[in-house]
């Protein structure tokens, strides 16, 4: 269920059928010469709008960026603040707990360390804050709930970012928003000493071999994300706190 596409009235009636409330975040940023800046909206939304279905839970509009720091240089790339995303997090969850929602899934379809970490050390905070009695959080990017059957559909042993994965994904669920394919590259960042022209290093947006992917090999990705959004949330769903 969209709970922005709901009445008021709908949605507290609902909240006697599910009180769970799952979160995507996405970003704008660069994905190479050959993916939309929004790819990681796109992923996580589709992945999220199906598994939210399957699990009778609501799914929350995506926040649409996030915390860029390899690509905050590149062309397109429009980021905030870890500080923003801890705020958002706070504030969104805080709010929906007050209005009866009691259990969240916070999931990224970005897998950037200082975004994740930024989600992850909100919703712990929230936690352990001891203001939001029986609050149930799950954080985390959908790359760390993809296991080995995910590695066994990619070729490419380095992928991670607008590589065969990422590009196969979209290729299953907007494939005209694929446009050719950027060629393979690896970043070359001295870590971990950190740089400010991470252009110079990295200069194309990809991490991996777009030439690789496969409409067919996204579509099998996507229902892995999928399976795996719904036993998260039937996990958080059942575990006591």
């Amino acid at each position: 269920m969209l709970i922005g596409e709901v009445t008021m009235s709908e949605f507290k009636k609902s909240l006697k059928k599910t009180r769970t409330l799952i979160v995507p975040f996405g970003t704008v940023e660069a994905h190479g010469g050959h993916l939309p800046l929004n790819t990681d909206t796109l992923i996580i939304r589709e992945v999220v709008r199906k598994a939210a279905g399957r699990v009778n839970a609501y799914m929350a509009p995506p926040i649409q960026y996030g915390v860029c720091t390899s690509t905050s240089l590149h062309p397109g790339t429009i980021g905030i603040t870890p500080e923003t995303l801890r705020r958002l997090v706070t504030d969104i969850v805080g709010d929906a707990f007050r209005k009866g929602l009691r259990n969240f899934v916070l999931i990224s379809g970005h897998g950037g360390s200082l975004h994740v970490s930024a989600m992850k050390e909100a919703a712990e905070a929230i936690v352990s804050g001891g203001s939001f009695k029986g609050i149930k959080i799950a954080a985390l990017s959908i790359y760390e709930i993809l296991g080995k059957e995910a590695w066994e559909i990619a070729e490419t042993r380095n992928d991670s970012h607008a590589g065969e994965m990422e590009t196969s994904l979209v290729l299953h669920l907007a494939p005209k928003l694929v446009k050719g394919r950027a060629k393979e590259e690896y970043p070359r960042l001295p870590k971990p000493i950190l740089v400010s022209d991470k252009l110079r290093y990295w200069k194309g947006a990809v991490w991996g071999d777009p030439s690789k992917a496969t409409a067919e090999k996204g579509e099998r990705l996507f229902d892995l994300m999928v399976k795996g959004v719904e036993e998260l949330v039937e996990r958080l769903e059942k575990i006591r706190v």
